[in-house]
């Protein structure tokens, strides 16, 4: 069997509806988002994983619209917002076993870049991303724990792969994660459902945008 990397590329994601507030499943965990210790983690919103999803269909225009909010009310509140990004044209030697799953991944730098809606403002930090969790092979921890943040919200692409890992991950840090189901776009709504049910079930706090945006402005709201 060659050992070279696979030509496997991401699938064509169709249209689907997101779950609703009043679909999402029973939170466990107790905490909630606190503006002095949480940041913001917009996952992957790079050009390559935006262009699988049909362009000006559900889900991906809301995504990147709710994405925007809570980036905004993170900024206004002086929460940190980190981004993370793929390089383009990896050397496979980096790319390791990820390249038995997807082939080679981005080649170009255009791929490469965050989409033009979300790009990275002044003072915002980009982490260069290897694995499908957030944390390896980054500073993150370090650089949350140097802001004195124990919280972190996380948002992005796909919901199923580094969104939930990287939210398991930041709970075996002892990082309480929350996870935003409105906020994170993926294969098809089976998937999304597949992230949302494991991580309020085992690691992270689900709600929507509208919650998240308002705790971050020290409001609540509820749902029935």
């Amino acid at each position: 069997m060659s050992n070279a990397p696979s030509s496997a590329k991401l699938p064509r994601i169709g249209s689907y509806v997101m779950p609703t507030a009043d679909e999402l499943p029973p939170v466990v965990a107790p905490w909630r988002v606190q503006t002095d210790r949480v940041a913001l983690l917009i996952h992957d919103m790079q050009q390559y994983f935006v262009d699988a999803f049909a362009s000006g269909e559900a889900p991906v225009e809301a995504v990147v619209a709710n994405i925007a909010r809570l980036r905004d009310a993170c900024d206004a509140q002086g929460v940190p917002v980190f981004y993370t990004a793929q390089h383009a044209a990896q050397d496979q030697r980096d790319r390791g076993l990820q390249a038995k799953f997807w082939g080679t991944g981005m080649a170009t730098a255009e791929q490469a870049a965050i989409i033009p809606a979300l790009r990275p403002g002044a003072g915002h930090h980009v982490l260069t991303k290897w694995r499908y969790s957030a944390f390896q092979r980054t500073p993150l921890e370090e650089m949350l724990r140097a802001r004195g943040r124990s919280q972190l919200i996380v948002c992005g692409v796909y919901g199923h792969i580094g969104c939930l890992l990287s939210a398991a991950d930041a709970f075996m840090r002892d990082i309480e994660p929350f996870l935003v189901s409105d906020a994170i776009g993926d294969f098809s709504r089976a998937h999304h459902d597949q992230a949302i049910t494991y991580a309020a079930s085992r690691c992270a706090v689900v709600q929507d945008t509208t919650q998240i945006v308002a705790a971050l402005s020290g409001t609540e709201v509820t749902t029935s």
